[in-house]
């Protein structure tokens, strides 16, 4: 049996994790990331979390789930959020002096999609679609096990997608993207708006839309509309054999899942009817894909 090291990276915190090949975490720490201490204080951190690790040298290699567009070849973010000075740090190349083992690093929408695709709802389907659902929306397309990431790690960038014509702009999003119609965030503030300035999450819209509430109900219909919208411009490129959807809008999945499906079917070519659409199945998708990261690459 392989085991990897997964570390999953963020802005308040970090997890290091010990994950076999079949996906069961084993050990695992956790520790405030330091984001706003600067790339060194971050990853000698990490560094002394990965060697506490019981026979952590035996591993077989390690992946890092960082949040931001990932060049995965150079071992870099191009774009950081929540992580002060990281663009363009040598991530990867820092590790792997330091540790003498193999590090791989990706987005962390897209090292939660290649769990789900190796070992959870997506597992044994040759190209699997991720879409996390939640305060925002994030994506991950992998083929034959692998991540696909594109030329600059921006593949998977889907809240960009445009989903509605609209001239409001409202981020650095362009005008009626995905993000800014469908995620979360974009529920509660659409509700505030057109149903109760004081709505503060997309839970309350979804406890109205049971209640019976018509503008709740149609603000949802809208918002499966444009979902399903987003995935058949995705579908179009990639036509995969599974669309894999998790986050935490997806806790409210029996209220709007059924009309995504429906409205998906209208959108696309009557050859595409019939993609399986099905919820996440991991509880920790992110540390076990980083640490899955390895083994996609054939360590």
């Amino acid at each position: 049996m392989k085991y990897y090291i997964g570390v999953d990276l963020g802005g308040t915190s970090v997890r290091v994790a010990k994950v076999s090949q079949t996906g069961e975490v084993v050990y695992v720490s956790k520790s405030d990331s330091f984001a706003d201490k600067g790339p060194k204080i971050v990853l000698n951190n990490i560094i002394e979390m990965i060697k506490q690790i019981p026979e952590y040298a035996q591993c077989s290699g390690i992946g890092v789930g960082i949040p931001g567009p990932v060049d995965t070849v150079k071992g870099h973010i191009t774009l950081a959020t929540n992580l002060v000075d990281f663009e363009f740090f040598p991530v990867a190349e820092y590790l792997e002096n330091a540790l003498d083992m193999k590090v791989f690093m990706d987005n962390d929408a897209n090292v939660a999609g290649l769990a789900e695709a190796l070992v959870g709802a997506g597992k044994g389907k040759a190209i699997v679609y991720y879409i996390t659902h939640s305060t925002g929306i994030g994506g991950a397309l992998v083929a034959n096990g692998r991540v696909i990431s594109g030329r600059t790690g921006y593949a998977g960038e889907i809240a960009n997608i445009k989903v509605t014509d609209t001239d409001e702009k409202i981020n650095h999003l362009i005008t009626g993207a995905a993000e800014n119609e469908a995620s979360g965030t974009a529920i509660a503030d659409r509700a505030r708006k057109d149903i109760d300035p004081n709505i503060v999450n997309a839970k309350e819209v979804f406890d109205l839309f049971t209640e019976g509430n018509e503008l709740a109900i149609d603000l949802i219909d809208d918002v499966a509309y444009k979902f399903a919208v987003m995935m058949a411009s995705i579908a179009h490129v990639v036509d995969p054999h599974v669309f894999v959807i998790g986050g935490g809008v997806t806790k409210s999945a029996d209220l709007y899942f059924d009309k995504v499906k429906r409205n998906y079917e209208t959108l696309v070519h009557p050859g595409m009817h019939g993609v399986e659409v099905v919820l996440s199945e991991l509880d920790e998708p992110g540390i076990v894909g980083a640490a899955m990261l390895p083994m996609s690459y054939g360590l």
